[in-house]
């Protein structure tokens, strides 16, 4: 199950109205995808620590004393993650990705 996104309004876009959206404008993707891509993207082209990309997927630490351990949200270092995940779509909409 995907967790719900924030949309603009700062209400949740739910799973559910992303399938409606995605079947609205054609588009030939499913909600888990985009996630699933986010994921390879970040694993085979960033150097952002594994920790830091499952925090962004919102991936809870199975290992209770790793949680326990675990004091940060890592914000800042998920906003340069998410950064780096923006400019990636945005060359490749430009067609000027390398």
């Amino acid at each position: 199950m995907i967790p719900s996104c924030p949309q603009l309004n700062g209400r949740p876009l739910f799973e559910k109205r992303l399938r409606q959206l995605l079947q609205k404008h054609r588009i030939a993707a499913v909600p888990h995808g985009f996630r699933s891509s986010f994921r390879d993207w970040a694993a085979e082209e960033t150097d952002h620590p594994r920790e830091v990309v499952e925090a962004a997927l919102a991936h809870v630490v199975q290992n209770k004393v790793e949680a326990a351990y675990r004091r940060t949200d890592l914000f800042e270092r998920r906003r340069r993650l998410m950064d780096d995940w923006a400019a990636y779509l945005a060359a490749r909409s430009a067609g000027t990705e390398t």
